[in-house]
């Protein structure tokens, strides 16, 4: 029972790394960026989350919303500001430029409130259910259950609207997409805006999750989500969702086998295996380059 019990929690851990894995994936797909800016705005969405409920009173979902809108346009702005005029250049200058707008956040984050952690409120009433045995809390299920509708939000407006097919558009060919009258700058800031905002939702359920939170937070959950992104496929949507839940799983049961001190090495065992046996990971499948 008590692996059942882990293996809820699992989910539960590896749908937060989903969620987070979604947008590194969404920007690289459509403009092959990795965007290691993504964790501070994980970072971001935690605060807000935590100042709506703390400060303003508000309830679990209204300081969702807040938090996944705030996170959209800081997305949008990153964007706009620091990768938009290197759409062309070599992507070196555009990695150097994510690790350098990653690390202006964490610190002007500091400067202006300080580094010292906070306590997330008990938002949810942590009550335990008995399923088959096992003792599971009601935020894990919770958590589960709204990134699950998430992720399903997600598909629908990927595959069913109509900045869904611009997106899959630019992703495939963006010069094409822009003579046949796609705006390109819209959809790669509107792709910006939904991966970032799956990230601020992200940052709200891991306060609520670890009840701890602190300015420096968004560098191993992302580059944690980086490792499911690339082992579920980079740039294929369902490929993070499944690698981030394999993620989390990994994790619990590698606490819950008593080598709790060795988690966080699980994800970097996992990223090395995966590119040495598999790079393009779960979903990816390898493509031949004309020389």
């Amino acid at each position: 029972m008590d692996w059942i019990q882990q293996l809820v929690n699992g989910i539960s851990l590896g749908s937060i790394y989903a969620l987070i894995a979604l947008g590194y994936t969404m920007v690289y797909g459509i403009i092959k960026l990795i965007n290691f800016a993504h964790g501070e705005v994980f970072m971001i969405g935690a605060f807000v989350g935590f100042y709506a409920i703390a400060g303003w009173g508000l309830g679990f979902f209204p300081a969702l919303i807040i938090a996944m809108a705030v996170c959209a346009g800081m997305g949008m702005l990153i964007e706009r500001v620091a990768y938009r005029r290197l759409r062309g250049s070599t992507r070196i200058a555009a990695l150097i430029t994510a690790i350098g707008i990653s690390l202006f956040i964490q610190y002007l984050f500091i400067y202006f409130r300080g580094a010292q952690p906070e306590a997330y409120p008990e938002v949810i009433s942590n009550q335990t259910f008995n399923i088959f045995g096992a003792q599971i809390s009601s935020q894990s299920l919770m958590i589960l259950g709204t990134s699950i509708v998430l992720m399903i939000v997600l598909q629908f407006i990927v595959h069913k609207t109509k900045i869904g097919k611009a997106m899959r558009a630019v992703s495939h060919d963006m010069d094409a997409a822009r003579l046949m009258g796609i705006n390109v700058n819209t959809t790669i800031s509107a792709t910006f805006a939904i991966g970032s905002s799956l990230a601020g939702a992200a940052g709200v359920f891991f306060g609520v999750y670890y009840t701890k939170i602190e300015p420096l937070m968004g560098v191993i959950p992302g580059v944690k989500a980086f490792v499911a992104a690339v082992l579920g496929g980079i740039g294929i949507i369902p490929g993070a969702m499944v690698g981030g839940l394999v993620l989390g799983v990994v994790e619990t049961v590698v606490s819950g086998l008593g080598y709790s001190l060795w988690r966080d090495a699980a994800a970097f065992v996992i990223l090395i295996l995966i590119l040495l046996f598999k790079p393009s990971g779960i979903f990816g499948k390898n493509a031949r380059e004309k020389v």
